[in-house]
């Protein structure tokens, strides 16, 4: 697998490299990308086995907010019929591990989480790359590594952990020092389990009773910018970094009939933050926020709507310039250089870990020329 196989043709400086859920933790972790949501209700064999999402490269099955609780029972049987159906279809050799996105799978709580993976065989676990811990916290924490720790001796395999800060604990001030601190002790036992984490901004903004609307990012709404500060904080360290995907955007526009050719004539990135119309709302809504998530160190987002997965995946390819920076950063021992552009100063020691992850960045997604290529990436033009 990589990513954006929907632009195929695409004339990459650098290529963006294959991964699977067996590809080393330390470059998986920075390869989700876009995560789709999909509900565990939902019927998607056909999907997979045709294809019909070509940039999909990571999936989360829902057992949580996706569905309603009625429904648990039937999307329990759903999903374990999907990971059955795409099982025989590998030992058959017409889809390869290599096709597959990383499957994960959202438990709707840590009851329900025991009680599922019981109905989990072996087959099911070379198809799985692990599970997403919702309303992760300092009580149920433990106990949710501790049982996916339990999986892995059990299958012999891996399935890693993708925990999910949104609750209360963490979004009311009084609580979130204490709070933070406390899980970061929990996770930092089970390190090898952790592939990504999350944050939850529609669940932190309900909280607050706040909902961002459709001109507006996550980061405008002051309590929740503030709980992503104090996560990132604590979490975004250059002693011990943890990779963070960008909070989930909600709104979603079928893109069929843009005119991309007129994106030609528009300056790139200005104009989204001028808050003039690029391609449409919704869209440029997602890339505003995404510019953004990267600025604060998330990589790939979640998204909720197939056609978002391009718009995520090409910006996270990494510009040239900035390439060669990390590159020139991470051959000089110390001191400070001029760039190879010569536009400005790379300071070797402070800017280490900011190239290491750039480089890792540039091997999952690939190295562009410049931001105009983020638009022929994602528009396909």
């Amino acid at each position: 697998m990589r990513h954006h196989q929907y632009n195929p043709d695409f004339n990459f400086i650098k290529e963006p490299g294959e991964f699977n859920k067996y590809t080393d933790r330390e470059f998986l972790q920075y390869c989700l990308g876009a995560i789709l949501y999909t509900p565990g209700t939902k019927n998607i064999k056909s999907a997979i086995i045709n294809n019909k999402f070509p940039g999909l490269t990571t999936m989360v099955l829902d057992f949580e907010d996706g569905i309603e609780g009625k429904d648990l029972s039937k999307a329990e049987e759903n999903v374990i019929e999907l990971l059955t159906f795409v099982s025989k279809k590998i030992d058959s050799r017409e889809l390869s591990h290599n096709k597959l996105p990383l499957f994960l799978i959202r438990p709707r709580n840590l009851k329900q989480f025991k009680k599922f993976t019981k109905q989990l065989n072996k087959n099911h676990i070379k198809i799985l790359t692990g599970f997403e811990l919702p309303k992760f916290n300092s009580n149920n924490g433990n106990q949710y590594l501790e049982h996916l720790k339990k999986l892995n001796n059990e299958f012999d395999e891996i399935l890693y952990s993708l925990p999910v800060l949104e609750d209360e604990k963490v979004a009311y001030k009084e609580n979130r020092s204490d709070e933070l601190m406390n899980i970061k002790k929990i996770i930092s036992s089970y390190d090898e389990l952790i592939l990504d984490m999350g944050i939850g901004g529609t669940d932190f903004s309900s909280l607050f009773n706040l909902r961002r609307n459709i001109d507006n990012t996550i980061y405008d709404l002051m309590n929740v910018k503030d709980c992503l500060t104090d996560i990132m904080n604590y979490f975004n360290r250059k002693d011990k970094n943890y990779i963070f995907s960008g909070p989930v955007w909600e709104y979603f526009d079928n893109d069929n009939e843009v005119n991309y050719t007129k994106l030609k004539e528009k300056d790139f990135p200005d104009i989204l933050f001028r808050k003039e119309t690029f391609i449409n709302k919704a869209i440029d809504g997602l890339l505003r926020e995404i510019l953004l998530d990267k600025a604060n160190g998330f990589i790939g987002k979640g998204i909720i709507h197939p056609s978002q997965i391009k718009y995520v995946n090409a910006m996270q390819a990494v510009p040239k310039e900035k390439y060669e920076d990390a590159l020139q950063i991470l051959d000089t021992s110390d001191g400070v250089i001029k760039s190879k552009n010569e536009n400005k100063m790379n300071e070797i020691n402070p800017h280490r870990s900011w190239a290491k992850k750039i480089k890792y960045r540039a091997k999952a997604y690939g190295v562009i020329k410049d931001n105009n290529d983020y638009v022929k990436l994602f528009a396909h033009i």
